[in-house]
């Protein structure tokens, strides 16, 4: 019903920036906010910027200064440039379109599976 596929991961060496891409597909009504959101190796997954339909946005407090989140709603596509990055930043990141209105009129949230974001020299 609603795919999400993100894209842009890679090696990059500390410092340096990348562009990570997140498309919302498929059936569904509206999307209220898209977010990004990063697991490193044994931790949990947290938060690292999110977006809402009108352009409202909020960070981890670990990005702020660094990340920027962005979105086209007219594509359903959300953006992060990462900038200075450090290898603290490694981690697989996952996109995800939340309070998402299906056809049946319920409302979830859809995740990506992910794109890997190795910083090291």
């Amino acid at each position: 019903q609603v795919q999400v596929v993100e894209s842009g991961g890679g090696l990059v060496p500390p410092g340096g920036s990348l562009r990570l891409s997140c498309a919302a597909s498929g059936s569904f009504f509206s999307i209220s906010a898209m977010g990004w959101y990063r697991q490193a190796p044994g931790k949990q997954r947290e938060l690292v910027a999110t977006i809402t339909s009108g352009g409202s946005t909020n960070y981890a407090d670990s990005v702020k200064g660094r990340f920027t989140i962005s979105r086209d709603n007219a594509k359903n596509t959300v953006y992060v440039q990462m900038n200075s990055l450090k290898p603290e930043d490694t981690a697989v990141y996952y996109c995800r379109a939340e309070g998402v209105i299906t056809l049946a009129r319920t409302r979830e949230n859809y995740w990506g599976k992910g794109t890997q974001v190795t910083v090291s020299s």
